[in-house]
């Protein structure tokens, strides 16, 4: 309903309203002096009743709802019948136009072919439950093998178990002093054993200090005996040319250098001793001391020649450097700098080494231990002559037969000053010596810096006092090295005497249980034939386990094949049905067609009647809504009324006897819903003095002194006409 036609009605409706409420409360006072006891009940029971025509019209509104909800759910389902009755109708009548006489025999045709093939599918799925069923058989008598098999041995490992028991009653038999006897000389054995193989380490000790003296010694003889001199045509030679790598003075040089036979040199001034023909490690930490010192001697030496004063040094924190560096990149990577197909540096490497070293790095690498004067030697067997024999032939190399493709990139690395090969940075130079596992050697020169601290750790480079200091640290060694020898023999000699006291005490003891000792070494046999038997049972389980496991195996397969079997007959009968559904649809094409004609014409006819019934569903929703706004207009009239009436019981019953001798007026001022109005109420005792004149125009309600004056009478109008306007509130219908 309209909202503002619904206000205006209730406006209407609301003048009448307070006009019957005012009849009846003077109708009720004339009756009675409890004119407000009768008033409330009056309209009170019209609110209940009022209230009740509300609840009854919600309740026809919700059942209509649901009448028109049940209506669109049929029209939907109807809707939807038609569209399936419709496509099958569409394929009705395609299939109509398919059966032809043609499609009907081929269809018939392929119907026949396809039960051959069922036929001959059903064929493989029993033939494959024969496979089947003798796999169990082969798998139920490996089963039963199995279990025997277990079963044999548990037995024989209770019998190890029981022999195993006996044998220790056995030795349980023999006296305790027998047993300690036994005991004591295991102890003594185990003490000379150790004692013994004290003595052998001691003696190793003894020898590789021994051997550390020689090297020492040797290197105290060596001293700085060797070194390498340059002719002076040959430091002119390489001044001009590094100042200016000309073709000339390339050749100049080259024709210096070749005269001057480096080999013949090298095995007349390289001091050779056979002290140095000891086998070291090349990474041992003195080792590696001692030949970056004798490097760098022979490099400073030479730069002193060329007329340089800066020298280089030599550290242990650069020789841990190289051989980090030779291990990463050239051990690990397999990379052989020379061999038959050699790689040359490893630039990649060296540049990433020098990124974590955050330094200048700058690397020559030499023959080392693979072709040198006096034969071959390899990493396994190498001496310390060898080594320092193949630093002072790689360090002459660089000098005197470096031509060719390097264009004497060796010598230079050597007699520049600040910088190497034309690479700034190289300012505080330290040398770290390193020999890859090809035996080649790798001289590293890194530029030391406070930040990456290659310069710890230096090394004095006075061969002298450190080769002196490496001969007392050796002999120091090897003197303790002797005297620990000297008491692990006390103790082996010790050692041996308390077995041998052990042995005869045991002898005169076993000589003394002889009947004991029978039955242990009894029982041992027993135990050992035990034992025998128990892996004799225990390999063949494992074997009958094993062809359990291969029987189950062939059985998971052959059932593996028989559902493969059966899927594909259950496939073959699908498509067998599917074919044999074609054809009866062909052969029955005109009956179908009439069936689904009839089914689409039934669902069409549903759906208009559910349509239908949703439209008379819709019109009774639409009563039942006005109804229900009704009934909610005049239960709101009804609570006016009450209020109205309530109002008025309390003037009419409200004056005094003071109001009745004042005769005075008095003004009330009603609000309603934020509006006021004034009503004026006379008091009883003014209504007398004008009663022959009011008499004419308004009616008697009983007691002059209860009657309400006329300008009451319309006020209380116009107030419920306010109440009528402005109090309504329309209740909101959910659906």
């Amino acid at each position: 309903m309209n909202k503002k036609k619904m206000i205006r009605l209730t406006a209407l409706v609301g003048v009448a309203t307070a006009t019957g409420v005012v009849a009846e409360a003077n109708q009720a006072h004339a009756a009675t002096t409890t004119t407000t006891e009768t008033t409330n009940q009056t309209t009170n029971a019209s609110v209940e009743s009022t209230q009740a025509a509300v609840d009854a019209a919600q309740s026809a509104f919700d059942t209509a709802q649901t009448s028109v909800d049940n209506a669109q759910a049929n029209v939907t389902s109807a809707s939807n019948n038609v569209t399936s009755a419709s496509a099958t109708l569409s394929s009705a009548i395609a299939n109509k136009e398919a059966a032809t006489s043609e499609n009907i025999a081929s269809a018939t045709s392929a119907v026949s072919s396809q039960a051959v093939v069922v036929a001959s599918a059903s064929q493989a799925v029993s033939e494959q439950a024969g496979v089947v069923s003798a796999a169990a058989s082969v798998q139920a008598s490996a089963q039963a093998e199995a279990t025997s098999a277990s079963a044999s041995l548990s037995s024989s490992s209770a019998n190890v178990t029981s022999a195993t028991s006996a044998l220790s009653a056995a030795e349980a038999a023999l006296t305790s002093d027998q047993s300690t006897a036994a005991n004591n000389l295991s102890a003594a054995e185990s003490a000379a054993s150790s004692a013994s193989a004290a003595v052998s380490s001691g003696q190793a000790a003894v020898d590789n200090a021994q051997a550390a003296v020689a090297s020492a010694q040797a290197i105290v003889d060596v001293q700085s005996s060797d070194v390498i001199n340059m002719s002076v045509a040959y430091i002119t030679a390489l001044k001009n040319y590094l100042a200016n790598p000309s073709s000339a003075n390339a050749a100049a040089l080259q024709e210096v250098a070749k005269g001057a036979d480096y080999v013949k040199e090298l095995q007349q001034k390289f001091k050779s001793d056979a002290s140095l023909d000891v086998v070291v490690d090349p990474s041992d930490p003195t080792v590696q001391e001692v030949l970056s010192v004798y490097a760098v001697n022979l490099i400073n030496h030479l730069r002193n020649q060329y007329g340089l004063t800066t020298a280089f040094g030599a550290s242990a924190n650069a020789n841990v450097a190289a051989i980090d560096f030779v291990k990463k990149y050239y051990d690990d990577e397999d990379w052989n700098i020379f061999g038959t197909n050699g790689k040359g540096h490893n630039k990649n490497g060296l540049d990433a080494y020098a990124n974590q070293l955050n330094t200048s790095i700058a690397e020559d690498a030499g023959s080392g231990l693979t072709t040198w004067v006096n034969g071959k030697a390899t990493m396994a067997t190498t001496t310390l002559h060898n080594l320092l024999y193949a630093v002072y032939s790689d360090i002459a190399t660089m000098l005197f037969d470096d031509g060719g493709t390097n264009n004497w990139s060796h010598a230079q690395s050597i007699f520049e000053d600040g910088t190497i090969l034309g690479t700034d940075g190289f300012n505080n130079v330290y040398l770290g010596v390193a020999f890859d596992k090809y035996g080649y050697a790798h001289y590293e020169l890194y530029n030391a810096t406070e930040g990456n601290h290659l310069g710890n750790n230096a090394y004095s480079l006075d061969v002298q006092t450190a080769a002196q200091a490496l001969l007392t640290n050796a002999q120091a060694s090897l003197a303790s090295a002797k005297a620990s020898l000297q008491r692990m023999t006390t103790n082996l000699m010790v050692a041996k005497a308390a077995v041998v006291a052990a042995q005869n005490q045991l002898a005169a003891l076993e000589n003394s249980s002889a009947n004991d000792l029978v039955a242990v070494t009894k029982v041992r046999t027993q135990l050992a034939s035990a034992e025998t038997s128990y892996q004799t049972a225990l390999a063949t389980y494992k074997q009958k386990e094993e062809a359990l496991k291969k029987a189950g195996d062939n059985l998971a397969a052959a059932q593996a094949s028989l559902e493969a079997a059966q899927a594909t007959l259950a496939t073959a009968k699908a498509k067998l049905a599917e074919l044999e559904e074609t054809v009866a649809n062909l052969t029955n094409a005109d009956q179908l067609l009439a069936a689904a004609q009839a089914a689409y014409e039934q669902a069409v006819a549903n759906l208009t009647t559910a349509t239908g019934n949703l439209g008379a569903a819709q019109v009774d929703l639409a009563k039942a809504e006005s109804q229900l706004a009704l009934a909610e207009d005049t239960a709101e009239q009804a609570k006016v009324r009450a209020a109205i009436a309530a109002q008025v019981d309390q003037q009419l019953n409200g004056s005094t006897a003071n109001d009745r001798q004042s005769a005075g007026q008095d003004a009330t001022s009603l609000k309603t819903n934020g509006r006021a109005l004034t009503a004026t109420v006379a008091t009883a005792s003014a209504a007398k003095q004008k009663q022959g004149a009011d008499q004419g125009r308004l009616p008697q309600t009983g007691n002059d002194d209860q009657e309400a004056s006329t300008m009451a009478l319309v006020g209380l109008g116009m107030l419920g006409m306010a109440t009528g306007l402005y109090g309504y509130k329309k209740k909101k219908l959910t659906k």
